[in-house]
Order: structure tokens, then sequence, then C-alpha cells
């Protein structure tokens, strides 16, 4: 069944068994068994709810959202084909390319900055510290919390009038900042948002330092390392992993940030914070224009791919991972 090239090893030899023996076992539907046939239906009806939903909820979506890209759809009457002109629309607004940069950019400063925190937090919280439990639950509650609450909570305190923040800024002499009034303030602002919930990259950052072997650091010190070249060339190395993990899942989610971006500034002032998917949300539930909307999803489901594909790519030049042999 296999063919044989060369001399057969014995190691060789086993291998062709092994392959001649998961061959031999695929049979076709008609030679099964009818005890196998009634588990494997009995199986497929109890994933049914869930292949259902699947189907209908995600599959379905992404090709109707692909058909809708190349029409010209506003809910009401039925989509009427346009090739690519959306695609050719879009490139001429000038609200879309202020979007891309203005989400580019929280890109580039959101993730960075909140991994840093993420990751200087849980290096805290892995040392022997009273009450470590205690704070780890403390930093980990901003994820918990509903994005509809805590963005009531922070509009609060980004008042310009009776804000908790611009009121501790008076105990110094300093002068109400209009932070999310403000063009110039919006998008730190909302940086400072993003920053506050790390908690999740937090645990897993956690759970990576906890996975680094103690002996390697008793061979640091051995070899007279201190304690930044352990944590340089020990601890940091073999917690990449986590890094890219974290790094992947924040481009994806950054690249999407919306509700508390509507819940604060919808999209203002003056553009300033008008983001990709408030964009998009805009174009589909403000205007009604189904298809440019559905190109806008096409086009940054393509952005996210290629960033997630470059650091996968450049990955192995900067990610360590403990059970490889050089």
């Amino acid at each position: 069944m296999v063919a044989e090239i060369g001399p057969l090893s014995p190691q060789r030899f086993t291998h062709l068994e092994e392959v001649n023996m998961i061959i031999a076992r695929r049979k076709s539907w008609s030679q099964w068994t009818p005890r196998r046939r009634r588990n494997l239906i009995k199986g497929l009806l109890f994933i049914s709810p869930w292949l259902i939903g699947l189907l209908l909820f995600t599959v379905y979506p992404i090709f109707a959202s692909l058909y809708y890209s190349f029409t010209e759809y506003d809910v009401v009457r039925p989509p009427i084909a346009v090739g690519f002109k959306n695609y050719i629309n879009i490139a001429k607004d000038d609200v879309f390319w202020k979007s891309l940069y203005n989400t580019i950019f929280f890109v580039i400063f959101g993730i960075p900055g909140q991994l840093s925190i993420a990751f200087a937090l849980a290096v805290l919280l892995n040392q022997k510290i009273r009450f470590r439990s205690l704070f780890r639950a403390i930093f980990y509650i901003p994820v918990l919390v509903p994005v509809v609450a805590s963005a009531f909570v922070w509009r609060w305190l980004f008042d310009v009038r009776i804000g908790l923040l611009n009121f501790i800024l008076g105990f110094v002499g300093i002068r109400p900042i209009p932070w999310i009034a403000d063009p110039a303030w919006a998008k730190p602002s909302l940086l400072l948002v993003h920053f506050w919930v790390c908690g999740g990259a937090m645990i897993i950052f956690l759970a990576a330092l906890q996975d680094v072997p103690k002996s390697l650091y008793d061979a640091a010190k051995i070899d007279g390392a201190n304690n930044w070249n352990q944590f340089w060339y020990v601890t940091l190395p073999l917690c990449t992993p986590a890094i890219l993990f974290n790094s992947i899942m924040g481009v994806i989610e950054t690249f999407q940030i919306f509700s508390i971006v509507w819940i604060l500034t919808k999209g203002g002032p003056n553009y300033a914070t008008e983001f990709y998917v408030v964009y998009l949300y805009r174009n589909a539930f403000s205007y009604f224009k189904m298809g440019y909307a559905s190109a806008l999803a096409w086009i940054l489901s393509l952005i996210i791919l290629g960033c997630v594909f470059l650091l996968y790519r450049t990955s192995a030049r900067w990610v360590f991972y403990g059970g490889e042999q050089y």
C-alpha cells in the first residue's frame, strides 16, 4: 500500500506497518457496523445545536458580508450589484483614512503600553509579598466589569467640572484638562482607559512567569548574574511565547475597539476618536449603507490578518520556546 524507496531499516519498517494499519482501519460507511453508525448519528445530534449556530451566526454572515460588499444595500430594498464600487469609494473617503489613522495610532501606542504595564504588574505580583492574592484580584477586576458600567465611571472621572481627575489636579495647581472634550487629549484619554484593562494580559504573564524553572535562576546566580541579568537573560526570553500570544490578541482586540469609544466620545470631538469600527458601525446602522460597511469589514479583516501574519513571521527571531533544542 505504501511505496518503498531505498533500503528499509527496522525503524522505517515499523513506520510503514503503522501507516498500513491506519489505512486498513479506514473503512467506508457501508463497511461500518450498525453500532458505530448509531454512535456517529447520536454524536452529530448532540452537537447539532452548536453546528446550526455556527452555520447561521458565523459561516453565513461571513459569506453574506462578502456578497454585500460588492452591492449597494440599505436593508429595505434588495441589494444591487455594483462590483468594486464600494472599495473604490473607500479609497477616496477622507473619513476612512482618518479612522484608519486613529486606529493604527491606538494600536501602536496602546498594545506596547498595555503589555508593558501588564508585564510589570505580573513581575511584581509574582514576588512574595503580603496580600498578593488580593492585589491580583484587584488588578483583574477591570476585566470583569461590564464595559458600559466602566465607561460611565470613566466619563465621570474625565468630566471637566466635577471629574475626579481634574479635582485631584486642582490640589497641585493644575488647571482642568478637557480630557475627552479636546481633540488633542481625546486619544490619550482613551489610551488611559485601555491601559486600565490590562488584567487579562497580566494573568497570562503571571502564568508564564510561574512556569520558568527555578533551576535556571540558580544556575544564573552561580555564574554571577545579578537580578537584572537574571530578568533579561532568563525571565524575559522564557516569557516571549506569552508576549507573542498577548500581542496577537491585542492586535485583534485593539483594531476592533468600539464599545468604550462609542459610549465616551461617539467618535468625537472633530473625528479625533473616529476609530475604524466606529466608522463601520456608523455606516451600517446610522447611514444604512450595508454594502459599504461590509466592504469596510473585509478590509479590516485583511489588515488584522496581515498584522497577525507579520507577527508570526517575525516571531522566529525573538520568541524562545523552552522545549526547543539547538
